[in-house]
């Protein structure tokens, strides 16, 4: 699995960019991690309901094709994008989630941070605030979008949103229960570890 670090990119070009991907693999393409930051940003998945976004700012939102609300991205949240064959792995789209939501929980734990999937929706949560969000779509065979995780970010943003359609939901990061924040790469890099190995079991 080819591992990219693509830094702090703007999202709409790392969008077309998945979408690219996954309409010109094919049976022999390799699968791809894809690393990044992104500047601030709502994205609004296929079923995205207008209410949830609660007040306008000059944050953009940009309607994209996963599946789920609306969420944001911003500086200091590490985000994979996992492009996956789905029908070479022969795995159902609950272990590809369920695979995501162990790697990000078996980072978390190196640094001590107790967390948890949660069978009733998506994502890893610590003391029921949510510290990593999901959103998958799967076309052609394939897997694309993935996971943010939470590390050292401005959270405000998450309060203009019913994050991914949940009202009230708390939102959480790493700086917040660590005293010292690991650095960004060396996350990734960890995250990275995992997902590989849970993916590949």
């Amino acid at each position: 699995m080819k591992i990219k670090k693509l830094g702090l990119a703007e999202y709409a070009p790392v969008f077309q960019a998945m979408k690219d991907f996954n309409a010109n693999r094919h049976a022999d393409t390799e699968d791809e991690l894809w690393v990044v930051q992104h500047p601030s940003v709502f994205t609004q998945g296929m079923a995205g309901k207008a209410e949830h976004l609660l007040r306008q700012s000059d944050i953009p939102v940009v309607q994209i094709d996963r599946g789920g609300q609306i969420t944001y991205h911003g500086p200091g949240q590490l985000v994979v994008y996992t492009l996956i064959d789905f029908k070479r792995r022969k795995q159902s789209v609950r272990a590809i989630v369920s695979a995501l939501e162990n790697a990000i929980i078996r980072t978390l734990a190196d640094y001590g941070i107790a967390a948890a999937a949660d069978p009733q929706r998506p994502g890893v949560y610590v003391n029921g605030r949510k510290i990593a969000s999901l959103g998958l779509r799967i076309k052609n065979g394939s897997v694309y979008h993935g996971l943010a995780l939470n590390i050292n970010m401005d959270l405000s943003p998450f309060q203009m949103i019913n994050p991914c359609g949940y009202a009230g939901m708390e939102m959480v990061q790493m700086a917040d229960l660590l005293d010292d924040v690991p650095a960004f790469d060396e996350v990734a890099d960890k995250l990275s570890d995992y997902l590989q190995q849970e993916l590949s079991s």
